[in-house]
């Protein structure tokens, strides 16, 4: 499996990608997120407990220990089904997030780049319905906010349209859900999923895995190829070094105990089984093996693709 970690710093580099034999993930950068994130999104990853695992630097730490976070989608083709997981922040959108706010990123660009023209895509999977994961599924049109992936079917869980469709929302989240959510069950567009507790398949090859905590409905996606399997984590993993500790959770966790009880469940069903990872939120190298380290784990990257090995 040859891992490819270029960062697409221009729409015409070459964003990085996975090979699961026949079939192949795609990175598509939005955008890095600013050193703040860190410590605002997971507190209790302090630079001392970075300290504690040095495989966390350099790339998924920086040498004062403050996290790299990124935002990205993965796409990925399996039996001529087109899909795209999770959609990021979004441009033009207003947000009460100073990092998220107006965004203006080229990642419509990175998507045509890979091969993912946003009329191609038959299928959006959105792992929970949070502003930083939903943000591409509008685009403006006008004063409208209009469907980016229009051919395609958007799927989330029931229980996380139920959950969001009963709370008390802010004006922030509320504004997130006329812009970027409710254009797509306006245009019927929206397929809510009924995920029982052992995960259920939506197509050959595509498994979405309850993985609830960070929000009620939230799901992993699992891959499989015919060489290998990945999972795709959204946030029930937001960064790398809840490998170490898998009790650090993050401030918008809406159970924290149940979100930690689900980390500790997926990595131990990973560790050493040669799944790859794929964070929705980690920086490059972005994917790795979940190992058994001590009585936790660690993140193995896949080894760079050597010059050799390109064509």
């Amino acid at each position: 499996m040859h891992h490819h970690s270029t960062p697409s710093s221009s729409s015409h580099s070459k964003p990085p990608t996975w090979d699961l034999g026949d079939l192949t993930i795609h990175r598509i950068d939005e955008v890095p997120l600013p050193p703040q994130t860190g410590p605002w999104l997971l507190p209790a990853a302090t630079p001392g407990v970075v300290a504690q695992a040095p495989w966390l630097r350099p790339e998924f730490a920086d040498e004062a220990g403050i996290l790299r976070l990124s935002s990205h989608s993965f796409a990925f083709s399996v039996d001529g089904l087109r899909v795209l997981v999770d959609t990021g922040i979004g441009n033009g959108k207003t947000r009460a997030n100073p990092a998220w706010n107006n965004l203006d990123s080229d990642y419509l660009a990175r998507l045509d780049a890979a091969g993912f023209p946003p009329q191609t895509i038959d299928l959006v999977i959105l792992t929970h319905l949070h502003t930083d994961h939903v943000g591409w599924n509008t685009y403006a049109d006008g004063a409208n906010w209009k469907p980016t992936f229009p051919n395609a079917r958007y799927l989330t869980a029931r229980k996380e349209w139920d959950y969001w469709a009963s709370a008390d929302m802010d004006e922030a989240r509320t504004q997130m859900f006329r812009d970027s959510v409710y254009p797509i069950k306006d245009a019927g567009l929206l397929d809510l999923i009924e995920v029982p507790e052992d995960g259920t398949d939506i197509a050959p090859g595509i498994r979405l895995i309850p993985t609830p905590g960070h929000t009620p409905g939230h799901l992993a996606v699992e891959v499989r190829g015919r060489t290998a399997t990945a999972l795709i984590t959204g946030d029930c993993i937001h960064h790398p070094v809840q490998l170490l500790q898998p009790g650090i959770g993050s401030c918008v966790d809406i159970d924290p105990q149940q979100s930690a009880a689900t980390r500790r469940r997926l990595l131990a069903s990973l560790a050493d089984t040669g799944t790859l990872m794929l964070g929705t939120h980690f920086p490059s190298p972005t994917g790795g093996l979940v190992q058994s380290h001590g009585d936790s784990y660690q993140l193995t990257p896949l080894p760079e693709a050597s010059k050799h090995d390109l064509p």
